[in-house]
């Protein structure tokens, strides 16, 4: 669709969605008939430049999730009551919940982190404008070369920002490079130490928790890892990352080859933000959440009640 149309298009639902004027009013501002302005946002809609989320009200598990936080060591966790619906429903659902998270936590002159994937893209897109100031986003990994959305660290990164009426920074350097030495070097670069030395000032921060297993690892599906890389660090004990930080399922982090090649927040860095939300759900997800909260890198837990009970059942078996 040509840019003109689609400007139009966004001016006629901005008046009618965000000024709430009629499609009368509208009609006589720009010279069109009530009519056409009724096609014109149904047009919008089917285009994608107008995007409808209903925030229905997010039934909790609060039975599991005090016993989640003990048996984790988690500061808070949050279990959203999903049973056995569609992943991609489930992820809307927890991004709801984070989003409510986050837009508690959020405050003035606060320094945000956020990392990438489906569950994180879920939760931003589910943010309600905010009225904070002085908010600075920052994405805390290499940025991913992918025109997908869901997986594309600075398109999050933006959109958070916006949300909260902030303004970002983002790490210029790949996720993963080819070897230690050149990633040493893009640590050396001026630019990437600048966003790097900022990375002490997070409070609060927004993170997806992945999997290892092949048919589920984002990494893996995005081409950062190849097969044998992933079975590489599964040998290493490897059952997921945070911000491509690996780790076992014991919450070992897992120093190899591959480890050494990241580009982005340290684990020791991540540790030490006050408030991480790890949002992630699925059974796939039982090892890496387990392993994720005894590392100390996810202090906070946005989960579904499958996983939750998948976890309890996994820890009370040990």
């Amino acid at each position: 669709m040509e840019t003109n149309k689609l400007e139009l298009l966004a001016n006629i639902a901005s008046w009618y969605f965000e000024e709430n004027l009629t499609q009368t009013e509208i009609a006589r501002r720009t010279g069109y008939s009530p009519s056409m302005i009724s096609r014109l946002l149904t047009e919008a809609r089917k285009s994608g430049v107008v995007e409808i989320r209903i925030h229905h009200p997010i039934p909790r598990r609060v039975d599991l999730e005090q016993a989640l936080a003990n048996k984790l060591g988690l500061k808070q966790a949050r279990v959203v009551a999903c049973g056995k619906i569609e992943h991609s429903q489930m992820l809307r659902r927890l991004g709801n919940m984070a989003a409510r998270l986050v837009e508690q936590k959020a405050h003035d002159n606060m320094t945000i982190g956020v990392s990438w994937g489906s569950a994180v893209y879920e939760t931003v897109t589910a943010l309600r404008i905010g009225s904070d100031q002085g908010i600075n986003v920052l994405l805390m990994m290499g940025s991913l070369d992918t025109e997908n959305p869901e997986i594309s660290g600075p398109v999050v990164t933006q959109q958070l920002a916006r949300a909260l009426m902030g303004r970002y920074s983002i790490l210029p350097a790949p996720l993963m490079v080819d070897s230690e030495s050149t990633r040493q070097t893009l640590l050396n670069d001026s630019r990437v130490r600048r966003v790097l030395e900022q990375f002490r000032n997070i409070e609060l921060a927004l993170v997806g928790v992945g999997s290892n297993d092949p048919e589920h690892s984002a990494l893996l599906n995005a081409g950062y890892l190849t097969i044998e890389q992933s079975k590489e660090l599964a040998r290493a004990g490897a059952v997921g990352d945070v911000c491509a930080i690996f780790f076992d399922k014991d919450g070992k982090l897992v120093d190899n080859p591959v480890t050494r090649c990241v580009v982005g927040i340290s684990a020791a860095d991540l540790a030490r933000i006050p408030t991480v939300i790890g949002v992630s759900g699925g059974k796939f997800k039982i090892l890496p959440i387990i392993g994720a909260s005894r590392a100390g890198l996810i202090n906070v837990l946005v989960t579904d009640d499958v996983t939750a009970q998948g976890i309890l059942e996994t820890l009370n078996g040990e």
